[in-house]
This record gives C-alpha cells, sequence and structure tokens, in this order.
C-alpha cells in the first residue's frame, strides 16, 4: 500500500512548494502488505550546528526478531521526488520478501524525520536505510536521536546521495565514512568495481570483476583503512574527472561505529541500479548484516587494528647474538621462528678481499631461533661460509652466503633443517668458482642447537664467485612433500647496459659472469631457476614428475637438460612461497638496472611476480614481463645489437650455452614494474615487439611503482578456522597473495587476488590494497623488507633487513604484526534471530 500526498517546505527561511512524498510507510512482511504513518514536521537547512544533547532511551539494540527496516527519504532539495527513491523502495521491498524465510524482514518507508525523536518508534526497526537526497534532512534533535539509535547498537546503510547529506556534521560524516567531492562526475559511466572483500556477505557472491554502469563518487578523503572497504572502483576504466582518488577508490564500505553497524555503497546512483541482481545481491548482504541477521567481519581491513611488535633487541656491540645479517625465516608449527644471517659480520669487524688470502670473503652465516613462550633469542648454530666481502662494485661484494632455510614437513619429529648456503671451503681461489648446495641438518629440540656434524647434502651445483650477484636463496614445500630451491642467475648486473645480461665477452678463466644465457637461460645449469626435488629420509632426493625437464631427453643430441629444473628464466628469487591447498607456487625476482626502456635493447628494469601453476620459463634473459623481448647480441662484438628474441620460440645461441639452443616458450608474468610504473607496456608491430618508447607507455597496474627495486616475494594467506589463536589475521586476508619490496616510498607492500582462471597464464591481480600502515613503513617501522611468513598462530612475521648493506645493524630485526580487531560482528548473542 502506498500512501502519498503534498507538502510545503519551508528551507532556509524562503518558501517553496514542491511536490513530494510526505508520508508513505509500508510494511512488507513474507506476503503481508500493511501499511503505516509516521508524521511530523520536516526538519529545515541550518548552518553548522553541533547535535544537541538527547535523552532518548532507546531499547539496545533496536529491533527484535520480527526484523524492520527504515528506509528514510526525506531530502533538503526543492522539486519532484528522484525516481531514485521509487525505485530503492521497490527494491529494498523484493529484498525483504525473498530469500530464505530466516532472512526476511518488513520495510517501513517514510520522509518524515520525526521519527528520529520518538524513542519507541525508532527502537522497533533493527536497521535504517538512509536513501536520501543531500543536504539538511535532520535537525539537530532528530540527528541526536540518530546517533543514540546507533549507540544503543542499531544498523545504518547509506545509499550514494546519502554521503552528501548532513554536510556539517562531523558524527554523520563519521557514520558514512566519507564524503564526496562537488566535482564528481556526474554521468552514468561503465565501470570495473574490484570486489576485494569475498567474505562479507554483500559481496561474498560478487564476481570479482563487476562491470556496470553508475555516477561515480570522488571522495574528498580517501576512507581506505580508516573504514572497511569490501570493493573499489577501478579508475582506469572509466573517467573520473577532477579530485580522482587515483588507483584506491574505495565504493563499498562498512564498519562497527559508535556501539552499531554502518554500511554505505557510492553505487546506486541510477534507476536501472536496482533491477540489477548483483546490486540487490549487494543490498541485500548489507542489509543481512546490519539488521543484525548475520554476522560480519568489518574491521579487518581497518589499519587501527593491527599492532606491528619488533621482537628482537639489537646486537651487543661487536656480535650478531640477536639477529645477522637478515636473509630469510620460517616458523616451526609450535610457534618457534627460525630466521638466518647471509654471512656479512657487524660493520665493525673487518672484510677480507684479497683473493690471495686463504679467508677471503669468510663469514658466519647464524641461524636464530626465537621463542614466543620465553621470548628469548637462541643462536642455534652458525656455518663458515663465503660471503663476507662487504660492500663496493661487483668485483668486490659478494650475495653468497646462508641464502636460505626450511623445516621439514615433519619437523615436531625429527627435527631436520634445510640450509641453502656457500661453504667457504669449497671456494677455489685459483678459477673464483664455489659450490652451492641444500644440506639437511638435525636440531635437537631440547637445545635449539643445531648439530652441524649431522649434515647431509642433498644437491649441490657450482657457481661462479668473481663476480657479484644474484645468489637468490628461498625454499618452500608443497603439500607433496616436494621441496623448492629458488636459485639466482649467478650474474652480474654490470656489461649490459642494464637491460638483458646477455654480454658473452667478460668471463674469468672461461668462465661468463656477464652472460644470462649460462645460467638462468640455459636449460643445462641449475642457476636461475626454481629447483624441485623430493628430499628421502636417507639425505638424497628423487625427481617428482611434472619438472620442465627429466633430464633424459635426447633433443639436440642429449645430455642438455636438468631434471631438477621446475622453472626456468628466473634472475633473482629471494623468495618463494607455496599455497599447499592448491600446490601453486608464488615467486618473486628482482630485474636489471636500466632506468628508462630502449628502443634498441628493450624494457627497463622491471621487478617480477608471478604465479606459477605449472613447469615453465619466466624469461630471463630473453623476454620480461608479459612477454616483451629484449634485443640479442654476440660475438665478436657485442655491443652490437642484433635480432629482437622471440618469447615464443626463444633461441640460446651464446658460446657459453651447454644446455638446447630451442628453449621452452616463455610464459607471461602476472605482476612486473619499472621506475615509471606498474606492468607497463607499449603498442607493437606486425612482429609483437613493442615499440618501448615512454611516450606510448601504458600502466596496467596503477597502485604500483619502482624506483630503486628489489621484490620480495611474500605468502598466500590461509586462515585456519580451527585455531584458537587470538592474534590470527582475518578470514578477510584468506586467498590475498601478499607481495612487497625490500624499498619502502612508492614501492609495493599490497595484498593482491588474482583470477584462478587466468593466474597460470600471466593475468593480472584483479584487486589490490596496500599494507604500508599494517606492515608499517619509515625508519622507525620495517623499512628494508626482507622476508615475511605467517606463523601458525595466523600472525606475519617480518625481517627488516636494516639501514646498511652488507651487514647488520640497529635496525635489523625480527618483526610481528598481530590483529587486535576481534571477531565478527554482532555478536552471537545479539542475532536477531538465534541459529536453531
Amino acid at each position: 500500500m502506498r500512501l502519498r500526498g503534498l507538502s510545503t517546505r519551508s528551507t532556509a527561511g524562503a518558501p517553496r512548494t514542491r511536490t513530494r512524498r510526505r508520508l508513505w510507510a509500508a510494511t512488507v512482511a513474507a506476503g503481508a502488505v500493511t501499511a503505516g504513518l509516521l508524521s511530523g514536521p520536516a526538519a529545515t537547512a541550518r548552518p553548522a550546528p553541533d547535535p544537541s544533547l538527547t535523552t532518548m532511551s532507546i531499547k539496545s539494540p533496536p529491533g527484535g526478531a520480527n526484523v524492520r527496516v527504515l528506509l528514510f527519504h526525506g531530502s533538503a532539495a526543492g522539486g519532484d521526488e528522484s525516481p531514485l527513491v521509487n525505485a530503492g523502495i521497490e527494491t529494498i521491498e523484493r529484498i525483504g520478501l525473498s530469500g530464505p524465510a530466516d532472512q526476511r524482514f518488513k520495510v517501513t518507508a517514510s520522509d518524515d524525520a520525526s521519527v528520529f525523536t520518538d524513542a519507541k518508534m525508532l527502537g522497533r526497526f533493527n536497521a535504517i536505510v538512509f536513501l536520501t537526497g543531500g543536504g539538511d534532512v535532520l535537525d539537530p534533535d532528530q540527528e541526536a536521536g540518530l546517533e543514540a539509535y546507533m549507540e544503543a547498537g542499531g544498523g545504518f546503510v547509506g545509499l550514494h546521495d546519502a554521503a552528501r547529506a548532513e554536510p556539517y556534521s562531523d558524527w554523520f560524516t563519521g557514520l558514512i565514512g566519507a564524503r564526496p567531492t562537488a566535482s564528481s562526475p556526474e554521468k552514468v559511466q561503465r565501470a570495473t568495481v574490484e570486489v576485494g572483500d569475498r567474505r562479507h556477505p554483500s559481496t561474498q557472491g560478487l564476481p570479482l570483476e563487476w562491470k556496470r554502469p553508475d555516477k561515480w563518487l570522488n571522495w574528498a578523503e580517501n576512507p581506505s583503512g580508516e573504514v572497511h572497504t569490501v570493493a573499489r572502483v577501478r579508475e582506469s576504466t572509466y573517467a573520473p574527472g577532477a579530485g580522482a582518488n587515483g588507483a584506491d577508490h574505495p565504493v563499498s564500505w562498512c564498519r562497527d561505529y559508535d556501539g552499531g553497524r554502518s554500511f554505505y555503497t557510492g553505487m546506486g546512483g541510477t534507476v536501472s541500479s536496482y533491477d540489477e541482481t548483483d546490486f540487490r545481491d549487494h543490498l541485500r548482504g548489507a542489509l543481512l548484516w546490519t539488521t543484525r541477521l548475520v554476522q560480519a567481519d568489518c574491521k579487518a581491513a581497518i589499519n587501527g587494528n593491527y599492532k606491528a611488535e619488533r621482537l628482537t633487541q639489537p646486537n651487543q656491540p661487536g656480535r650478531n647474538d640477536q639477529i645477522g645479517e637478515p636473509h630469510g625465516l620460517v616458523a616451526a608449527p609450535d610457534g618457534r621462528v627460525f630466521y638466518i644471517g647471509r654471512g656479512g659480520a657487524d660493520s665493525s669487524q673487518p672484510v677480507v678481499t684479497d683473493w690471495n688470502d686463504p679467508n677471503i670473503g669468510k663469514g658466519t652465516g647464524e641461524i636464530h631461533v626465537y621463542d614466543p613462550k620465553t621470548r628469548k633469542v637462541t643462536l642455534a648454530g652458525a656455518l663458515t661460509v663465503f660471503g663476507n666481502k662487504g660492500g663496493g662494485d661487483e668485483l668486490r661484494k659478494v650475495e653468497e652466503g646462508l641464502l636460505g632455510i626450511e623445516l621439514d614437513p615433519d619437523f615436531q619429529e625429527n627435527g631436520w633443517v634445510y640450509l641453502h648456503y656457500t661453504p667457504h671451503s669449497e671456494i677455489n681461489r685459483d678459477t673464483h668458482m664455489a659450490e652451492r648446495r641444500v644440506s639437511r641438518f638435525t636440531l635437537d629440540q631440547a637445545t635449539d642447537k643445531l648439530d652441524l656434524a649431522s649434515e647431509k647434502v642433498l644437491l649441490k651445483w657450482p657457481v661462479q664467485i668473481h663476480s657479484c650477484c644474484h645468489a637468490g636463496g628461498g625454499m618452500a614445500w608443497d603439500s607433496k612433500g616436494n621441496l623448492y630451491i629458488a636459485t639466482g642467475d649467478n650474474n652480474s648486473s654490470g656489461f649490459s647496459g642494464g637491460y638483458s645480461g646477455n654480454n658473452p665477452e667478460p668471463n674469468f678463466k672461461g668462465v661468463s659472469f656477464a652472460d644470462a644465457r649460462r645460467t638462468a637461460g640455459n636449460t643445462n645449469n641449475l642457476n636461475g631457476k626454481i629447483l624441485r626435488i623430493h628430499p628421502e629420509p636417507d639425505g638424497t632426493y628423487t625427481l617428482p614428475e611434472g619438472n620442465l625437464f627429466t633430464g633424459k631427453e635426447t633433443a639436440e643430441g642429449g645430455g642438455k637438460t636438468r631434471g631438477e629444473i621446475y622453472v626456468m628464466g628466473v634472475r633473482n628469487p629471494a623468495r618463494i612461497s607455496v599455497d599447499k591447498e592448491t600446490d601453486t607456487l608464488y615467486a618473486g625476482w628482482v630485474g636489471p638496472d636500466a632506468g628508462q626502456p630502449s628502443t634498441t635493447w628493450g624494457p627497463a628494469k622491471y621487478d617480477t611476480f608471478a604465479v606459477i601453476t605449472k613447469a615453465s620459463n619466466r624469461g630471463w634473459p630473453y623476454c620480461m614481463g608479459n612477454k616483451q623481448p629484449y634485443r640479442d647480441r654476440n660475438l665478436p662484438d657485442p655491443s652490437k645489437p642484433l635480432g629482437w628474441y622471440d618469447c615464443d620460440h626463444p633461441r640460446n645461441e651464446s658460446p657459453n650455452n651447454d644446455g638446447l639452443v630451442n628453449v621452452p616458450p616463455v610464459t607471461g608474468n602476472n605482476i612486473w614494474y619499472s621506475p615509471q610504473g606498474g606492468a607497463p607496456d607499449y603498442p607493437r608491430d606486425a612482429a609483437g615487439v613493442p615499440s618501448y618508447k615512454a611516450e606510448e607507455a601504458t600502466y596496467r597496474l596503477p597502485w604500483l611503482k619502482g624506483g630503486g627495486q628489489a621484490a620480495m616475494n611474500g605468502p598466500l594467506y590461509r586462515y585456519d578456522e580451527s585455531s584458537t589463536s587470538e592474534t590470527k589475521w582475518p578470514a578477510y586476508w584468506d586467498g590475498k597473495w601478499f607481495v612487497g619490496d625490500f624499498y619502502d616510498a612508492d614501492q609495493p607492500r599490497n595484498a593482491v587476488l588474482m583470477d584462478p582462471r587466468t593466474q597460470g597464464d600471466g593475468g593480472l591481480p584483479v584487486h589490490s590494497e596496500s599494507l604500508k600502515k599494517i606492515v608499517p613503513i619509515g625508519n622507525d617501522g620495517i623499512k628494508n623488507l626482507m622476508d615475511w611468513r605467517f606463523g601458525p598462530d595466523g600472525a606475519l612475521y617480518v625481517l627488516d633487513y636494516g639501514r646498511g648493506f652488507f651487514t647488520s645493524d640497529t635496525k635489523s630485526a625480527l618483526w610481528r604484526v598481530t590483529y587486535t580487531g576481534g571477531g565478527p560482528t554482532p555478536a552471537a548473542g545479539q542475532l536477531a534471530r538465534k541459529a536453531e
């Protein structure tokens, strides 16, 4: 039933008459329609007063099992009533009538603000929906009544122009969460909404990328981090105009506010919105939460609900008693955190760089253990490594040392610890060669001491140590007991102008140190790879099925492949992780040094992240990013550019290659970034070669930028429902992949969502959100991120490298980031209808 009428309203002292809905109240309940009447004077516009104090007493929480929603559509604007009002009312009526019987509710609609001073009436409603135009729609007493309602535990839903209501009220601004700018575009535009919250009832069934038309509001102040954002609009898909918010543009959000629950969406600015099935589902979820019919988490994306705590103290002078030069961590099932130091000494200690000295590069790779029960650190053991030459140029510094750590899947029973390192005892000072190895050691669980005599060498291979750099180091397990080992390309950053590391000429005693076609691009070399082996109890290993090669290939005469290779074509993959739920590999690697793209040589430096679902070639040194080729070069004149590499049919024609000439096709990567921006791309010619003209670049990931850059891959979070930990990160983060950078300016420290349908073939992330205020940046925060992993308690453990290089300092530390926001709301005992 609909009751319509005419009213005369005086606004700002100027009487004017307009046709509007005066009194209209329809209550709809599971097949029955009743009418009610709410009467009272309309509010007038006013300057900027504070809401008056109220003595209203509203039952807590408002509403009951006979769930009711008040839809308020008062407006301070003159003229005819907006058609959005009818569309909104009819849609919310339909929502209340549909769905499971235990999720239905009654709707009462009115433009009469006097209800907000009627405590008895207001207390009947589980939630209030504002479908208002802009302006002052409540007088001070009415706003105070709304405030009392929220303090009693009420629910609020604001739609589109509700953000323009009560413009002088700071409290109402907080209730909504943000205010639109006056320059927000007025025209309807089709855009893509990134649905980042896959758990909230308002978004859990929506597409990851939701394409729809609407009027998109820009925000005067971005509310991200102050509210829990459930969806963002992608500005690159429409024209946001002046006042655009950029890559982080929230469009729907919620939070627990002033005792109650508030949900706002900037969508719903068109009549057609209310005909969309997905938009109605969005509103349904918002209403289910605000009416207390279901619980939801509206705290997980609020920065203030996290605590970052430094766990380790600075080292004693001249000692690495708390931490070495940070280089990797892993958490044991009982909560102990093992972390390693690469081999750089305290800066007060001397280094040896003379190849004639037997102690050249001798360093100590420490393994420390942090015990959360005692909050104490134990030095579990130390390996003598080649890794301590200090800083300097490429022919002085070194990135070898203790590079990676993992614990056996049955660590609690067997105490086995796997270390990836470069033993000093195996260096050859004549040839400037060394041995890299992965070994298994046994830890005494009672003393947290590593038995160095228990070493079982699983795998070893040669590396050149004449020149720095790119050692890689990360390791990870999958659910089948396969161990993944990340190795760098063992190649200098120089001699190629910062582009493809493919200069075949520089060498020491016949071994190239500037040609990654000898290593990463070589099917017969274990450097520049992610290896996959299956360790056996006797200290040997077998090869799982599905690696890139079997090692028995007969192509090109045979003997030109290694069966340990799962991924080839990676430059410096310091950190990898595996999601054991899917056995998907996540990796990141550091790129070369060119600051700009070159029309002669190819792309600028790209740091890269990839979701790897099968054995593959990721491109280096032939191609980068989404299969953007470099230029080949060769003897006798490496300064002369040859043809562009064919990413689909790459050929390794280096004189330093002892593997296949025809290498596997390149798979495009998911994330790449340069100093200019995220995912640079260019127009391509008929052969598929990009123009590489800076002025023609488009940046497909606008949230991302480099500069000084060093990609640090992170984990994919999995929420453990059974865990009783009070510090675990919420379910909101489940399935989100953490990608970061050593540096903390424009560089990424983000959580991203991938589309499972495209992620294995180089599909871009569909959503990203910054973590820089949760995993804090800055000199007193975690400025130089070196590794990050979730522990069994669901907390995030992070290594800060420190502020120097090739050493530890007072900022080198282990940190823990915990969640402090509490569980979903409302509390189970406050649900409107108790579970039967």
